[in-house]
């Protein structure tokens, strides 16, 4: 594995509220935690290009405690979260239009969301549900966490 894939997911770990998170790269590996091991481990994050099942079944995953943003801002429907820790892009490149959805764009299933940016990797993060886009949490260019809500869709 390349030493400066190393530091950057270093720099993921230390900028994230993770103790812990594990890659893999074909057959090499590496685990990266913080703390003792009496510590409570958070989940451990796999940042890997994964089929759009597994995006779909992430994206899924029900918010936590941790994740909520205030009750009045979020209005109620399907939440789409990251599956991810990265780096959050409303656009396929810098600074176009349009971006891939707005609040009122209709959406179906396997629509592309939004894309976040892991390792250099770009991994598209694509619709599971069908509706309409309500509420979006990000901006172009934030960093996102694991679970973190991303979209709003009724």
């Amino acid at each position: 594995m390349d030493l400066r894939k190393v530091k950057k997911l270093i720099e993921l770990l230390e900028e994230s509220n993770l103790n812990e998170m594990e890659i893999r790269e074909g057959e090499e590996s590496i685990r990266l935690s913080r703390g003792s091991p009496a510590v409570h481990h958070a989940p451990a994050t796999t940042l890997v290009t994964a089929p759009a099942e597994a995006h779909h079944a992430l994206a899924a995953r029900p918010p936590s405690l941790e994740d909520a943003a205030p009750a009045s801002d979020v209005p109620s429907g399907h939440q789409v979260t990251s599956p991810m820790v990265g780096t959050y892009y409303a656009a396929p490149e810098p600074d176009s239009e349009p971006s891939y959805v707005s609040v009122g764009t209709k959406v179906q299933p396997g629509d592309t969301l939004c894309v976040i940016e892991a390792m250099k990797i770009f991994n598209q993060i694509e619709c599971d549900t069908a509706g309409t886009v309500v509420h979006i949490q990000k901006e172009n260019g934030d960093a996102v966490e694991f679970g973190e809500l991303l979209f709003v869709i009724q």
